[in-house]
């Protein structure tokens, strides 16, 4: 993915430089930059410019009114000036965003909606990825607009993600169709041919999404990008744009990040926003049971970065996922070995599907569910929708497993900063009745070395916490101990995942290496460098070719 090595490289030379007038409105990865010439910013401002010139700084490329900032090219060497403007509030770089990425229906009970004749119909999904080919398994999208100048799916994952959110599985006679082949689909495409992005690429769509939602009634978007945390998320251009497509109605599904291997605290923006539901990555093992499904060693696990929240929020099938193949793609001609052989599902000709892996793959998975529940009803708000699915997720696992692959051994916990509240369960959702009144914010987390247990820190005005209804036990499992003073839970280390090691030792959990340094929460070789960040292996839309074992 060249694209986005390039623009992680650039910004992966930060070294020391000069002072700014007010660094505290600069992100980290733009203070003391040694990038010199022309350079794109996106800037905060407590009022948006008109366009045109800038005095000191250059002039603005677009505005980004969703989240009253613009866009604007400036030279390196103006940053302190910028930054110096009693006008700007906070000043980011256009970071680059990449895509995050058959038994999964039956997993996650979706046979118990269609049953019902719940299929999505009459709700409209935004996909926000590389586009949606054309072909006899996914019904036209109602619209189509792409903010980086490209037809249909060049790069392939768009469409392998509205497959398994909406296809028909008409070229396989249904064996691999989608989770809610009802709904109608709105293509917004923003990755390029390499499967790159950028953040304002993005807030463009997504501002798009919500000026669409009149018109098609527009009630989730998918989001199966990210990219690496910078600051915290109130700060965040990404996160500010799907919290106002929340505020407007608009349930936000965003994949989590491919990133588990490397450890905990590595949940990717915008999944990083305690508004929004994010998914991880569930193995199903090639049963139509759930309880032999192990976590996906690769799903990106909790806390954020910087603001300490739990993530993700669920758990969905994410591995080795058949969905429909855009004929082609630069994924299908990187990975030729997972074109799915017609003869497979009794075709012939051209191949009609292709095999992915990752949470890109999850995250739909649950974007159908939300059209599912909302096919059912109607008014659901989104925050109902998120409680709904995280207090009825299927809650029992082991203790850990282990999956070995390429030689190398990979240990897995479940625990709420791994798995959540647990794995979807579309049936338990259908039937559940409770009304959010509260907002379902993410709540965050704090570590108590001292005891050796986690406290889950609601916010003050949450759901989680609020009621025996949602109280935290009943969304995040049994084991959870009772609020204190009404604004936390708190977890103690074995009663709650059966392994104290994972909660109490030092090595992992108690040392200032993992909860204090600037090495997890701020230090760019953890977030900024191009070695971590910048290679198609991390930012491609699957682990490996296949997959896990």
């Amino acid at each position: 993915m060249k694209k986005a090595a390039v623009y992680i490289l650039l910004w992966g030379t930060i070294g020391i430089g000069t002072a700014f007038a007010d660094p505290n409105k600069l992100a980290k990865d733009l203070k003391g930059t040694q990038v010199t010439g022309p350079i794109n910013v996106i800037v905060q401002r407590k009022s948006l410019l008109a366009g045109g010139t800038l005095q000191l700084t250059g002039h603005t490329l677009k505005s980004l009114h969703l989240i009253g900032a613009d866009l604007e090219q400036v030279d390196a060497s103006a940053l302190d000036a910028l930054s110096d403007d009693p006008d700007v509030i906070y000043v980011t770089p256009d970071r680059s965003v990449g895509a995050s990425y058959d038994h999964y229906e039956y997993a996650v009970n979706a046979p118990a909606a269609w049953a019902r004749n719940l299929n999505g119909n009459g709700v409209t999904v935004a996909v926000i990825d590389s586009g949606i080919a054309d072909g006899p398994d996914i019904s036209p999208p109602v619209y189509r607009q792409s903010f980086v100048g490209l037809n249909k799916d060049p790069y392939g994952h768009g469409t392998h993600v509205a497959g398994i959110l909406a296809g028909n599985g008409k070229s396989s006679k249904g064996a691999f169709a989608g989770m809610a082949p009802g709904v109608r689909l709105v293509d917004l495409q923003v990755l390029d041919a390499q499967g790159g992005s950028t953040d304002s690429t993005i807030v463009l769509a997504i501002e798009a999404a919500i000026a669409l939602q009149p018109v098609y009634n527009i009630k989730v978007i998918n989001l199966s990008l990210g990219r690496p945390i910078q600051e915290s998320y109130k700060q965040d251009p990404l996160c500010m744009a799907v919290e106002q497509a929340w505020k407007a109605g608009i349930t936000v599904v965003v994949a989590a990040g491919n990133m588990g291997r490397l450890g905990y605290a590595t949940i990717l923006s915008p999944a990083n926003d305690p508004t929004v539901i994010t998914v991880g990555a569930m193995r199903p093992m090639g049963t139509d049971a759930r309880g032999d499904d192990l976590v996906a060693s690769y799903s990106s696990k909790g806390p954020t970065a910087i603001d300490g929240i739990v993530k993700p929020d669920l758990v969905a099938p994410g591995n080795q996922v058949i969905s429909v193949l855009s004929n082609g793609s630069t994924l299908a001609q990187e990975f030729p070995a997972n074109v799915v052989n017609p003869s497979v599902y009794g075709g012939s000709g051209q191949p009609n599907y292709l095999t992915l892996s990752g949470t890109s793959m999850a995250a739909p998975v649950v974007s159908g569910a939300v059209a599912l529940l909302l096919n059912q009803n109607p008014g659901l708000t989104p925050d109902t929708i998120k409680a709904r699915l995280m207090k009825t997720a299927y809650k029992v696992f082991p203790a850990q497993s282990t999956v070995m692959d390429g030689g190398a051994s990979y240990v897995s916990y479940y625990d709420a900063l791994t798995i959540g509240a647990g794995y979807l369960d579309i049936a338990a959702a259908l039937a559940n009745s409770d009304v959010a009144t509260s907002p379902a914010l993410s709540p965050s987390v704090n570590y108590d070395s001292s005891q050796g247990r986690m406290y889950l820190v609601d916010a003050s005005s949450a759901l989680w916490g609020s009621s025996a209804m949602w109280g935290d036990s009943t969304v995040w499992g049994s084991n959870v101990v009772a609020p204190v003073s009404g604004t936390s839970a708190m977890w103690g280390s074995s009663a709650m995942w059966g392994n104290s090691a994972m909660w109490g030792s030092s090595a992992m959990w108690g040392s200032s290496a993992m909860w204090g340094s600037s090495a997890m929460w701020g230090n760019s070789a953890m977030w900024g460098s191009s070695a971590m960040w910048g290679s198609s292996a991390m930012w491609g839309s699957s682990i490996s070719g296949i997959g896990e074992p």
